[in-house]
């Protein structure tokens, strides 16, 4: 059974919300990226669900979800990745308070989780992985569609 892991993309004043990864020792080919929030489902939670716990947990907002924009299955990771387009509905960003801000010993090695803002006439000049969504996603964004 492949892993299931969903994402939100949350469009944000005139950006959008990414997770700034920096000094990630456990990837040995980059150390520095963004990424779309989220992770893994839990038990018994629907897509939306996870989407919007995840959201919660790594940004402190509570959003609404709007559709499913893409899917991806990563053979590397095993997983199925959904993509999920978000409304911000309130709190404040950057109060996250998941696991990965807790100084667990088992995130030492996923180096720092900064949440920030890109905006989006950046979105095309920074590492946003994975590659394919990001490809997409900036197509997606010059054609007003995002």
């Amino acid at each position: 059974m492949s892993r299931i892991r969903v994402a939100g993309i949350i469009p944000m004043g005139d950006g959008f919300a990414f997770m700034h990864r920096k000094d990630v020792v456990k990837r040995k080919d980059i150390q520095e990226y963004y990424t779309f929030p989220g992770g893994g489902l839990e038990e018994g939670e629907t897509l939306e669900e996870g989407t919007i716990r995840e959201i919660k947990e790594e940004f402190g907002i509570t959003v609404e979800v709007l559709k499913k924009v893409y899917e991806l299955y990563s053979e590397k990771f095993e997983q199925k990745e959904y993509f999920f387009l978000c409304k911000y509905v309130d709190g404040e960003f950057g109060t996250g308070n998941g696991p990965e801000f807790s100084n667990n010993p088992k995130y030492k090695d996923s180096g720092k989780y900064i949440p920030e803002i890109v905006s989006r006439d950046k979105v095309k000049d920074i590492l946003l992985l994975p590659p394919e969504i990001k490809e997409k996603f900036v197509k997606d964004i010059d054609e007003k569609i995002l």
